[in-house]
């Protein structure tokens, strides 16, 4: 028996159109930029708006899938229409009679209206651009746009600390722009950005288009991801970009068996974790998202889809 506390609820309410360009990746890292690695520490959070509600079933995963890099216990999305299709005929999903009753009860797993909160944070989508990590963990993130922060920047002294020790191992200068710094391996593959959805974001931006980083690897999430997306031709896109297409795995996201960074060396990465050592002794980890991992791999520095036409 593992003993555990009831947890406290928080509510992540994004409403709003996301602009063109900003995924579910970008949706999430914004998230725990706004409350922290440590803002969901005792809570599960429930995430809720008009934007997410617009999100497929893989975003929501992937939005899901970094709620523990919040501290949360756990993160979820109250299940809809969008859910009971993704499940609708899949293995071992209820048939016939039991598939409507199953549906039924879903539909009762929803927050009643008037519940109390512990915890509400609420962002507008429309305000939200292409995040990149900075730092060494999840929440030390800012808009591509946004200079690298300044350890003065930041009132509180630990705070202060902890962004000077960031910058000295990731080797950035406060005020560096992000697009101008170059990366050495792009990795697209981990949990939180291996599925389908995702391979055909990234091979829609690598299409027709070579890599300039020296290492890219796109790494599929599961042996079914695989095979539907050669079903597709998605590896032959990647593999004609100069990309390498590879086995499922977990792969460089933890810096398993070859699949890791040498010690100063940077990497584009669309998984959910920048620790230091995270992709290999004195690797640099940026997170960011499918479509920016693609166009960095592309260009060579970070960059979006939209910096190709």
């Amino acid at each position: 028996t593992l003993p555990q506390s009831r947890p406290k609820w928080m509510s992540v309410e994004v409403n709003g159109t996301l602009p063109a360009g900003v995924t579910a990746k970008d949706i999430v890292l914004a998230i725990i930029g706004r409350i922290g690695t440590g803002g969901g520490i005792g809570h599960v959070i429930e995430y809720r708006g008009s934007a997410i509600r617009a999100l497929s079933m893989e975003g929501r995963m992937t939005v899901c899938n970094m709620s523990i890099e919040a501290g949360a216990k756990a993160g979820l999305i109250a299940p809809d229409e969008t859910t009971f299709e993704y499940l609708k005929g899949r293995p071992n999903a209820p048939q016939g009679a039991a598939w409507d009753e199953a549906v039924a009860a879903w539909k009762e797993l929803r927050t009643d209206e008037g519940a109390v909160w512990d915890k509400e944070v609420v962002i507008d989508a429309s305000t939200l651009v292409p995040q990149v990590t900075w730092g060494t963990n999840p929440g030390q993130v800012a808009g591509i746009d946004t200079p690298v922060p300044s350890p003065d920047d930041f009132a509180d002294a630990t705070t202060r600390e902890t962004v000077t020790r960031a910058l000295e191992y990731m080797g950035l200068t406060p005020g560096t722009k992000m697009r101008d710094v170059a990366v050495d391996t792009v990795f697209i593959g981990s949990c939180t950005n291996s599925r389908i959805e995702d391979l055909r974001a990234a091979a829609s931006v690598l299409r027709g288009r070579t890599v300039t980083v020296p290492r890219v690897m796109v790494v599929p999430g599961s042996h079914a991801v695989k095979k539907q997306a050669e079903a597709e031709g998605l590896h032959e896109i990647f593999r004609a970009a100069g990309a390498d297409w590879r086995e499922p795995g977990c792969s460089m996201c933890l810096a398993m068996n070859p699949d890791k960074l040498a010690p100063g060396e940077r990497a584009a990465s669309t998984s959910n974790r920048n620790f230091e050592g995270r992709q290999g002794r004195g690797g640099r980890t940026h997170l960011v998202s499918p479509e920016v991992a693609a166009a960095t791999a592309v260009v060579g520095r970070f960059a979006t889809p939209s910096d190709l036409n």
